[in-house]
């Protein structure tokens, strides 16, 4: 229900039908018995400089939830970055704090690292591949950093990309090992496609699956309603793999405790969502 005292959570961009978020979180709010509500808009790139800061004049307004494809341009709108935005350079979460200031988060790496945690396996040492230097990538590299990861090579076809991303996590993170500019996934530990190859089934695969040690994680940030082939290979070969719902519904706790939520756990959110939204992959754990 909602009433005069409802705060809102606006989930911005275009086009809106395709937004899952209101069918993840509503259920849950409505459940908790907490009076917010996700409210999908749909602003068109030009209009949301404007729109953004008078959004954040409303009184009931709770925070912002960011898509595409306004997350680069939000970074520089907000007053403040946290750490993982600021690598980025992109924001899909804005809040505004005690002081008035909007705050941008960014949650695509946190719920990666999330996911990987809950299948029991610790980002912390390890080599890791990333492939894909857009928002995503660079959101999944920072956050793989911030976990610990010994060594971290990043690939795009947009060297530049690459090489962009390395130097910005270089100042964040000078300890950790980079290198640009080979998708070769022989000998790493987290292999990780954060570009849209996958979302058909005649897509190139990212790395050569043949390269993969079969101890191998590997993640896919596509969230196709069948098993990528990537994964679908990866998992034969007897890896673990991290399709792109567990990464949405493992960021969905991060985003509530960054709007200063009471705390979810992605299980209890998969149980409670819309049944229009798949809550199941072929490996995902119990």
């Amino acid at each position: 229900m909602i009433s005069g005292t409802t705060e809102l959570i606006a989930h911005i961009g275009v086009p809106t039908a395709n937004f899952r978020a209101p069918l993840i979180y509503n259920p849950w709010f409505e459940r908790k018995g907490i009076d917010a509500v996700v409210v999908p808009m749909g602003c068109q790139s030009e209009d949301y400089p404007g729109f953004l800061r008078l959004l954040f004049n409303l009184t009931n307004i709770r925070g912002a939830l960011v898509t595409m494809p306004h997350k680069v341009t939000t970074a520089g709108l907000v007053d403040v970055l946290s750490p993982t935005a600021e690598i980025c350079g992109a924001c899909n979460a804005v809040r505004r704090d005690g002081e008035g200031r909007l705050v941008g988060g960014m949650f695509d790496g946190e719920g990666f690292v999330r996911a990987m945690r809950t299948q029991g396996r610790n980002p912390e040492g390890a080599l890791a591949l990333v492939v894909g230097a857009g928002g995503v990538g660079s959101a999944i590299a920072a956050s793989l950093a911030a976990a610990g990861v010994s060594r971290l090579s990043l690939f795009d076809l947009n060297l530049a990309a690459a090489q962009d991303l390395a130097a910005r996590l270089a100042t964040h993170y000078p300890g950790l090992a980079l290198s640009c500019g080979s998708p070769d996934p022989a000998g790493i530990d987290i292999i990780v496609n954060a570009t849209p190859l996958g979302m058909n089934a005649n897509d190139a695969l990212p790395v050569d699956p043949e390269r993969i040690d079969t101890s191998a994680y590997v993640g896919d940030v596509v969230m196709a309603d069948r098993e990528t082939a990537l994964l679908k290979l990866a998992r034969e070969k007897g890896c673990t793999v991290q399709p792109g719902l567990d990464m949405l519904f493992e960021q969905i706790p991060a985003y509530l405790e960054f709007f200063g939520f009471p705390q979810a756990s992605a299980r209890e959110l998969r149980d409670l969502a819309h049944p229009a939204i798949p809550t199941a992959s072929p490996d995902a754990p119990d």
